[in-house]
């Protein structure tokens, strides 16, 4: 279990350094406005997704098992968190993520990462889409500028408050909104390397504010962004707490190893190379467990920011050490600025993002599986999206291995690289 780090420092040169620093750096630039949508969209305070991107993203990519990997909160644990917060606290995710830890730290020991192979293709699939419709559906009140004073968690309520309120419509917000969503779009066109999020979102921002327009910013919303991290602290730990945390950390877990595997299968074929999966784990589970003793959320590998930081000329860890480093920069120098981010930019931000987690040019090639294969993943979505994300798990799962001893299927099938 071996850091990547250790493996690639042996060789490691100047020229590398200033490629994989400019990488870094635009990573940062990336992360910076979409950890703190996420943080937003989770129920939780906007600078926490600031310090689940510095703490979690620096112990990543000094402890995984992958050459360019990117951690940090992603949009796959923006259901849990909600959900946790909603029915213990945010002290009680801090401890269902220190739980969720300790629980990937044992998987790595143990030498679990390759079990991954063996949960169903169909059942990520369907979770994944299941997921960027609930957040889609949860940017809606932000990007349309409505007037709820409390939006349901639970999805089918949720659609109908909304629809309630749609003569609160604010066409303002909207046009906000959608100015957003085409700079990222045409930006992300332009060039991977140019990152979009920040620019798209600033730019937006700064109209907004010299026009007057009438858009909620972060700070009007919740006040000054604190500067520097917090002092490290554990939460109250009960045996009840633990207990009622318990299936919250293993969702929490789960998630987090799967997606910081597929980022990392996907980052291997994109550079040629091959990360180790029991040590991606386990820095999985230092990163959560600092990431809670700092006030964060759940960290794990992300997908869209490792390609971000591939395509900028990343090959090293240390690209992903010096993301995790400038937004500490900007967390220490230039927090304030991050106030005037307005809302439907960041919902526009965010829906985009669930946009590209649902895949939309693969559904003809999921409508071409076979029968139980659609049927699985059509299953796990609808149970994501209406029922719970551990029944969704559960029942994907379970069925899906089913299905894998009736066909006698004993080597697992190969994995396609998520384009999410």
């Amino acid at each position: 279990m071996k850091p990547k780090l250790i493996t690639t420092l042996q060789d490691y040169s100047a020229p590398q350094f200033t490629s994989d620093a400019l990488a870094g750096v635009t990573v940062a630039m990336v992360a910076i406005p979409l950890s703190i949508a996420i943080a937003i969209a989770s129920g939780a305070a906007p600078e926490t997704g600031l310090i689940t991107a510095i703490v979690g993203g620096l112990l990543i990519s000094l402890l995984g098992g992958s050459r360019v990997q990117i951690g940090g909160p992603t949009g796959a644990f923006i259901v849990v968190v909600y959900a946790v917060i909603a029915e213990h606290g945010f002290d009680g995710l801090v401890l269902a993520t220190l739980m969720a830890g300790a629980i990937l730290l044992l998987a790595a020991v143990s030498r679990l990462g390759n079990l991954i192979a063996y949960v169903p293709q169909a059942v990520v699939n369907g979770f994944t889409i299941g997921i960027g419709v609930i957040i889609g559906a949860s940017q809606l009140k932000d990007m349309l500028g409505l007037r709820v004073d409390n939006v349901p968690a639970d999805f089918i309520e949720k659609i109908g408050v909304l629809w309630s309120a749609r003569d609160t419509l604010d066409l303002t917000t909207l046009g906000v909104g959608l100015a957003a969503m085409v700079l990222i779009v045409v930006l992300r066109r332009l060039s991977p390397r140019i990152p979009g999020p920040i620019i798209a979102v600033a730019l937006v921002s700064a109209a907004a504010a010299y026009l007057g327009l009438n858009a909620d910013s972060i700070a009007s919303r919740y006040g000054d962004l604190p500067r520097g991290l917090p002092m490290p602290s554990l939460p109250a730990v009960t045996v009840e707490r633990l207990v009622d945390l318990l299936p919250s950390a293993f969702i929490i877990a789960f998630l987090a190893a799967i997606e910081s595997l597929l980022s990392a299968m996907v980052a291997d074929r994109m550079i040629g190379g091959k990360h180790r999966p029991n040590a991606e784990v386990l820095a999985q589970g230092c990163a959560n467990i600092g990431s809670a003793l700092f006030g964060g959320l759940p960290a794990t590998g992300a997908i869209a920011r490792t390609a971000t930081n591939v395509h900028a000329g990343g090959r090293t860890p240390v690209a992903g050490i010096v993301h995790a480093l400038a937004i500490l920069v900007v967390l220490l120098l230039a927090v304030p600025l991050a106030g005037y981010m307005v809302m439907p930019a960041l919902a526009a931000l965010l829906i985009l993002t669930a946009w590209n987690m649902t895949e939309p040019h693969k559904w003809g090639e999921y409508w071409r599986a076979p029968l139980a294969e659609r049927g699985l993943l059509i299953l796990t979505l609808v149970l994501t999206v209406v029922a719970d994300l551990t029944v969704a798990i559960g029942v994907g799962v379970a069925i899906g291995l089913a299905l894998r001893v009736r066909e006698g299927t004993r080597k697992p099938p190969e994995w396609d690289a998520p384009d999410r």
